[in-house]
């Protein structure tokens, strides 16, 4: 018989692709998430403070699905944490603790309704905020899977390492205490299957001590839109002073996704047609960047349509990051037929010399080369970017299969 899935998630990662999938094939039994909100709810609301995590909290396609939400709810903790000044470790627990104790009774009344039934329902939920829900699950005989969303304590390593090298760059950066490890270990032990969306994070797993049976890799997804389809990239045959070679980087400004060695590298260029666009919110002063005659800052854009005007403006995506479980913005990027600069760190989109260049280890000199090399070589980047459509592995008809395959049939 087919299985039914419950996802549980906080926020509208990868856009409710996983749901959006299991309803589609009419497996969703319930998505359970923190908000929800439709255009009509968030067009009367501010969009400032903690209402401005409203917008993108819903998808047309799940839109007769059952949904079970807290947006009011979320929306006085939210409050909360924003007006107290709350940040770090103690936001990020107290959400994810704050979401299982709502989500709990959900599964409870699931639980109930779904005895005596041949079949009994999958879960699907989110590292750190599922503890308590694979507990629930695995105690009424549920079939639990883990989707782990970067590389674990792993990665945490990679940047405290980071850290000390520049300390100028890491803000109010923390390591997590020990217990949000010694938590997040206790939920893969529970997990029948751990999904991860990249071979990196996969090692970084193994490395951790996760046992490989467990792992399954499936790659994030994206949809293009119409517009993006429609999308025509044109470069010029020389870049120079007057039309520089535009580099995006789009996403947190922080030490994890490489900032410092794109700084360092950004000034090795200062006397080069290249300007570098960064887009996001730093956990630095941005006031550091100023001065900074090769670089463009611009912050915080949490509407998705808005980013568009950066992918169409710049000439190449740059992700030079130490660490990630995919960076959908590659995705994105890619939609947007823009060649992408990226680490061996994160999801396998770019290869190389075909759609972009990847980068060797992530140091200002690998950086300089590959900037060099498309500054160098604007033909080539109009190859890169011809080439960027064909992104069968990252569709929502592969994470079909993936997720059929993860969990077949009974």
């Amino acid at each position: 018989m087919k299985s039914v899935w419950i996802c549980c998630q906080i926020g509208s990662r990868e856009y409710y692709a996983v749901p959006r999938v299991l309803f589609r094939g009419g497996r969703l039994k319930a998505l359970i998430t923190d908000q929800w909100a439709p255009p009509s709810a968030t067009s009367l609301l501010p969009s400032f403070g903690p209402f401005s995590k409203l917008i993108g909290r819903y998808h047309q396609d799940l839109h007769s699905a059952s949904v079970h939400s807290f947006t009011l709810s979320s929306l006085v903790f939210e409050a909360g944490q924003y007006f107290s000044g709350d940040k770090g470790w103690p936001q990020v627990i107290a959400r994810n603790r704050w979401f299982q104790k709502k989500a709990l009774p959900v599964l409870k009344s699931i639980a109930d309704e779904s005895r005596g039934a041949s079949v009994k329902p999958v879960l699907f939920a989110y590292s750190y905020a599922a503890l308590e829900l694979l507990r629930f699950a695995k105690d009424n005989g549920w079939t639990t899977v883990l989707d782990q969303i970067d590389a674990g304590s792993h990665e945490e390593s990679i940047v405290r390492e980071e850290a000390e090298k520049y300390p100028e760059l890491c803000g109010g950066w923390q390591p997590a205490p020990d217990s949000y490890w010694d938590n997040w270990r206790k939920e893969c032990a529970l997990a029948d299957k751990i999904v991860v969306n990249s071979e990196w994070s996969k090692r970084a797993l193994h490395e951790e001590g996760i046992s490989q049976e467990k792992i399954r890799l499936v790659p994030l997804v994206f949809e293009a839109s119409p517009e993006q389809l429609r999308f025509e990239r044109k470069y010029p045959d020389k870049f120079t002073s007057e039309r520089p070679l535009r580099v995006l980087f789009l996403g947190q400004i922080i030490l994890r996704k490489g900032i410092a060695r794109l700084l360092e590298a950004a000034k090795m260029l200062e006397n080069e047609p290249v300007e570098f666009l960064l887009v996001g919110k730093p956990e630095f002063d941005p006031g550091l960047l100023k001065g900074r005659k090769n670089i463009k800052y611009s912050g915080f854009v949490p509407e998705h349509n808005k980013k568009a005007q950066y992918y169409k403006s710049a000439d190449v995506f740059l992700l030079p990051t130490l660490s990630d479980g995919f960076a959908l913005t590659q995705l994105e990027a890619q939609a947007w037929k823009l060649p992408i600069l990226a680490s061996k760190r994160c999801g396998e989109v770019v290869k190389d010399h075909e759609n972009g260049l990847v980068l060797g280890e992530v140091t200002k000199e690998s950086i300089e080369k590959a900037v060099l090399f498309c500054l160098e070589n604007p033909g080539q980047l109009a190859s890169f970017a011809e080439r960027t459509a064909n992104a069968h592995p990252f569709s929502i008809g592969q994470l079909q299969n993936e997720l059929c395959r993860l969990m077949p049939d009974e």
